[in-house]
């Protein structure tokens, strides 16, 4: 019988572990500690697993169903929906924790490590600094075009035509 959103706000602890099954391998999990988790039980390639959907209340009943679905579809085209969840949070780690003053930093560190005058990284860190006070902390891969479009014109509004120039250029300082 499925779960009602009445008994899954109901559920209360016991001292042990509940589940509380919804069907599908859909089922809440009761902690003793009053948690209530959604797990998805699954066998793929002939083991028995496990996917952790999220907790109650920030996940809802339908939300629930809806992750055991999209999990029942990627285990139909053959895809483990925990590996799947793995490399999806993997990737986004990443993409967070690449942001613009990390690259523009590993920038200078390949430019001074290349050798390159005090004055050219001197040059490269204050052009830099132009669009670190508004992308600085943004993650790279949300960049978009028009942010950077934007910082250009706010250097060229400022007089900053030939900076804007070099900023906008591919090969940000020359051999030096």
């Amino acid at each position: 019988m499925a779960l009602s959103d009445v008994a899954v706000r109901s559920a209360k602890p016991q001292p042990r572990p509940v589940k509380l099954s919804d069907g599908g391998g859909l089922h809440l999990l009761v902690t003793p500690t009053g948690g209530r988790l959604w797990r998805l039980a699954y066998r793929f390639e002939g083991k028995q697993k496990q996917l952790a959907l999220g907790a109650y209340p920030a996940v809802g009943l339908a939300d629930a169903r809806k992750a055991r679905d999209a999990a029942k579809s990627a285990l139909a085209a053959g895809v483990d929906p925990a590996a799947k969840a793995k490399a999806e949070k993997a990737a986004r780690q990443t993409a967070a924790a690449n942001t613009f003053n990390l690259i523009a930093d590993e920038l200078l560190e390949k430019l001074a490590q290349e050798n390159r005058s005090a004055t050219t990284l001197d040059k490269v860190a204050w052009l830099l600094g132009f669009a670190r006070e508004e992308l600085g902390n943004r993650p790279i891969s949300e960049i978009t075009a028009a942010e950077v479009l934007s910082v250009l014109k706010k250097m060229e509004a400022r007089g900053r035509h030939e900076s804007a120039g070099r900023l906008r250029s591919t090969d940000v300082a020359p051999p030096g």
